[in-house]
């Protein structure tokens, strides 16, 4: 019985410390890299606040679920690759593109590579499987877009999936069905790994993206995909690359997609990628689009909370961008128009419960921007505000409002509530913002009241 007891209580020890190590290496994958090491190449990303996203592939022939719809057995493989053949880019206009993307007022723009069917959108000498090869489109989509982007300033970044469900060397294949066992084959994994580091060297030299948007590492460990030295491979090309989070730990920057945090995130960057409907690629079927006002009460949340927007679209097989995608690009880009004053460059708001709405502030923190959602006017209520009021206009028509402090008492270090009146027709139909010009940089209260 004691030797029962013993065993037992040694058990629950090695328990304990599997635990612990599990959560000292989730923490190390999680903070591989040092924000302090890399925040001078971090600060364009901090600023820019937009981005485009684009899924550009074969599955857009048919409309289908981007390399998804055949992993996941809604259509078998050949009949998935039979798109090859209607993929032919006939009408892409980069320029035009680029263009949309400027006028949207996005600081820069991401276009998938390869995607995880393995099907590259360039020209690959490493990879046979890419449409100059294999589609009649028989062009480059890549270079000449990247070239239209940098002509406008435009930062350029490049998707690239780190799993490939063609290649025949990659282990994972169908949801319920793998070729091999990493384990089992490890010289067959290491043939792998060498194919498709030598894309991100390939993609390197031909293109130096500004940016590295990595997907798919979820089926392996860092280890295994080697990330170290991916990130080396990709900075020893150039040092100023600013890499995603999905590399197992190894990127500068964390990207929840679709759905938007409640409570603002912890990391030090971290930008939002969300779709225009319901899907990534092009879709026929899919009609669910976001408002032009959906999407920009999304943006100045994500912005709010010290992240970006990454806003994706889904050209045709053709080239062509549907006219429900344009037109969102076009009214973003208005708003950011009369509105870019509060969001680009600034930094995230003051925190929940001061203002019941998003806010940013300049960098040097003396002008407090409010965006009010909807057609509100009447008053808008600020809270725990030490600071004295200059002036307050409305960004896009310059209308001068004013302002009225409540319950302040000369004795106490509690601040009054500040009543700003909105009256009915300065609104922006979108999203209004209301600039506040500060004697001093912010300074709030958050006491408890009483004389504290």
């Amino acid at each position: 019985m004691a030797r029962k007891y013993i065993f037992d209580a040694m058990k629950k020890i090695a328990l304990f410390l599997c635990l612990i190590v599990n959560v000292f290496t989730l923490a190390k994958a999680q903070s591989v890299i040092d924000p302090l090491t890399i925040k001078d190449k971090m600060q364009w990303f901090a600023d820019a606040k937009l981005g485009i996203f684009i899924h550009a592939g074969i599955y857009s022939v048919n409309g289908i679920d981007e390399s998804w719809s055949f992993h996941n057995k809604k259509i078998s493989y050949p009949d998935y690759m039979k798109q090859l053949k209607g993929f032919t880019l006939k009408k892409y206009d980069p320029e035009q593109w680029a263009d949309l993307i400027k006028q949207s007022g996005a600081r820069y723009a991401v276009i998938t590579t390869k995607h995880h069917d393995g099907v590259t959108m360039y020209d690959s000498k490493v990879d046979q499987l890419n449409i100059l090869k294999t589609t009649p489109a028989k062009q480059d989509m890549i270079a000449p877009f990247f070239k239209a982007l940098k002509k406008r300033d435009i930062k350029c970044g490049a998707y690239f999936s780190l799993l490939d469900w063609s290649h025949p060397n990659y282990t994972g294949f169908l949801k319920d069905s793998s070729r091999y066992k990493l384990e089992n084959d490890y010289e067959r994994w290491n043939k792998f790994r060498s194919f498709f580091q030598s894309q991100i060297k390939e993609i390197n030299q031909l293109f130096s993206p500004d940016l590295w948007w990595f997907d798919g590492d979820w089926e392996h460990t860092a280890e295994q995909w080697e990330s170290a030295k991916v990130r080396d491979l990709i900075l020893s090309g150039n040092k100023n690359a600013i890499i995603n989070g999905r590399l197992q730990g190894y990127g500068d920057y964390e990207t929840p997609e679709q759905n938007f945090p409640v409570s603002r995130p912890n990391y030090k960057w971290w930008e939002l990628c969300m779709t225009i409907n319901d899907n990534w690629g092009y879709q026929q079927t899919d009609t669910n689009w976001k408002t032009p006002y959906e999407i920009i009460t999304i943006f100045t949340d994500a912005i709010a909370n010290g992240g970006n927007l990454l806003l994706d679209i889904g050209p045709r097989e053709d080239g062509t961008i549907p006219d429900e995608e344009i037109n969102v690009l076009k009214e973003l880009g208005d708003w950011n128009e009369r509105n870019g004053e509060a969001v680009f460059g600034t930094l995230a708001g003051i925190p929940a419960g001061h203002f019941y709405g998003p806010t940013t502030l300049s960098k040097d923190s003396t002008t407090l921007f409010l965006f009010i959602q909807g057609d509100l006017n009447g008053n808008i209520t600020l809270k725990g505000l030490k600071n004295n009021i200059k002036d307050i206009t409305v960004l896009g028509n310059n209308t001068k409002l004013s302002h009225k402090v409540v319950g302040k008492i000369s004795w106490s270090v509690v601040p009054g509530l500040v009543y700003i009146n909105l009256p009915n027709g300065v609104q922006d139909k979108y999203v209004t913002v209301l600039k506040l010009n500060l004697d001093d940089p912010i300074k709030l209260y958050n006491g408890h009241g009483g004389f504290n």
